[in-house]
């Protein structure tokens, strides 16, 4: 028996938005208090992200970010879930495969930014390269770790009734391995969101990115830096929901067993 009180709905609300609360009087006392020149206030912050807003710059700059962040994690959703049910579904095949996937994987994406340069330029497509391979390889191993965790009753249950092979694995083996494949793509946006970030800094000249390094290079407007910061992270805790929305779906809900 699971012995956590769950929270009421009221409370899910209430306490997140008193701990923001908190955090923006937290910090605008230390702003008023160390009486600092450099570092914005959360009304100079919120002018910014008007001024942004009014200039059309802050959502023309979302909208490239998230495309950039959709192309990248699309591609590596699509090439990596049949890869890694492949390889979790061929364990002969993952045991050559494996040592080279666990050597390329604690490479980090920004290890990548020269390679991807030299290979794509200045531009859109080594950000979204980049994206790519921060995504991939967690969807891989998320995919490979979910198909060898199924119970072994579900395939002789399968078999049983006569399922053929690909009906076995379209019709069990993936919708059981479905909950830690989407854990898998939770983490992966989450770096893919990061990567971003960083890739914008470099590679191209739009973007959320861009916006935190060109606001500090054009006047010191730290302001706009911060505006950038926040604006990063509401989107990333939005992106980051969205994905744990998906484990209320009923037939992603059922492969939970006390995972939760």
């Amino acid at each position: 028996m699971n012995s956590l009180v769950e929270p009421r709905k009221w409370e899910k609300v209430f306490w997140p938005v008193l701990a923001s609360l908190v955090f923006l009087a937290l910090w605008h006392y230390l702003v008023v208090w160390s009486a600092t020149k450099v570092f914005p206030s959360p009304l100079a912050v919120a002018k910014g992200i008007r001024e942004l807003s009014a200039k059309g710059v802050l959502w023309s700059y979302i909208a490239d970010s998230l495309r950039r962040v959709a192309l990248g994690f699309g591609a590596a959703v699509a090439l990596g879930i049949p890869v890694g049910l492949t390889l979790g579904w061929y364990p002969a095949a993952n045991q050559i495969v494996n040592p080279v996937l666990q050597m390329l994987r604690p490479i980090s994406p920004i290890a990548w930014i020269p390679v991807a340069i030299i290979l794509f330029g200045v531009g859109d497509t080594t950000a979204v390269f980049l994206i790519f391979l921060a995504a991939f390889f967690p969807v891989v191993v998320a995919c490979v770790d979910g198909v060898s965790n199924v119970p072994s009753m579900y395939r002789r249950a399968a078999r049983n009734f006569g399922l053929s092979p690909t009906q076995l694995l379209v019709k069990v083996i993936f919708p059981a391995a479905l909950p830690r494949i989407i854990i898998g793509l939770r983490i992966a946006l989450g770096i893919a969101w990061l990567v971003v970030v960083a890739a914008e800094m470099i590679a191209v000249d739009s973007g959320l990115g861009y916006l935190v390094i060109d606001a500090r290079n054009s006047g010191k407007r730290y302001d706009l830096v911060v505006a950038a910061m926040l604006m990063i992270g509401v989107i990333g805790l939005v992106l980051d929901l969205c994905f744990r929305r998906l484990r209320t779906i009923k037939s992603v809900r059922w492969g939970f067993r006390d995972e939760s």
